[in-house]
Order: structure tokens, then sequence, then C-alpha cells
């Protein structure tokens, strides 16, 4: 299957997967207009890698802010899984101790789950 065609076929899965992901941040309580940037399937750049168990293709995307830094990944692999990490980067707006590096996702299409990734603060 060619890459537009494997983006085609994983949209519904990969808005999704974004529309979790953006859950996930705003369940952190973050302050109106706090948040930027949120991922969005039609803003990722995908490629094709080879899954080096089964040497099929796996679909791969990233997120780049307007400085061309990445800032987010989503991938979908040929055994119906996917793994998703979108940057936050920001202190906890619940937590003062704490800092959230991002936002993770993995799971399948009938099973997305998503997690905050954080950091304590330095003292």
């Amino acid at each position: 299957m060619s890459l537009s065609e494997q983006i085609e076929n994983y949209r519904q899965f990969g808005v999704s997967i974004c529309l979790r992901l953006r859950e996930g941040i705003d369940k952190l309580g973050f302050g109106d207009g706090e948040i930027q940037d949120y991922p969005l399937y039609d803003d990722a750049t995908f490629r094709l890698v080879k899954d080096p168990y089964t040497g099929d293709d796996n679909l791969a995307g990233h997120w780049y802010d307007q400085r061309q830094q990445r800032i987010g990944s989503l991938q979908f692999n040929s055994d119906g899984t996917f793994y998703a990490e979108y940057d936050v980067v920001k202190k906890h707006p619940a937590k003062p101790k704490w800092f959230v590096e991002a936002i993770t996702a993995w799971g399948k299409a009938d099973n997305i789950k998503a997690e905050a990734k954080l950091l304590p603060m330095p003292e």
C-alpha cells in the first residue's frame, strides 16, 4: 500500500487518537488560551517505516512547531497497535511540584489509552 493510501486508511483512527490526546491535555486543567497547539491528524508529516520484526510497513507521523522543531509523533504498527506522544512542556496547572512534559497515547482502535508524562519540578 502506498504512503497516501496508508494515510487515508488510518485517517479515522488517527483523528480519534488526536482527540484523545487533546482530551488528556484539557483534563489537566490548563486555562483558556494556555495551550496554543493541539495535535491534528492532517498536520502530521507521514512516512513509511519498516517494522523490524515483521518487515511490514508502519505508518509514522511527526508534528512540528513553527520553528520546525518536532513536538509530537504518532506511529501505527502493522499489528494494529499504535503509540503517540505530543509535547505539552508546561508547569502542571493544579500540582505546583510537577511539570507536564507530554501526553502519550497507546493501544488499539477499540482501546485508546492516554496519560500525562509528569516530571518533578527541580527544587
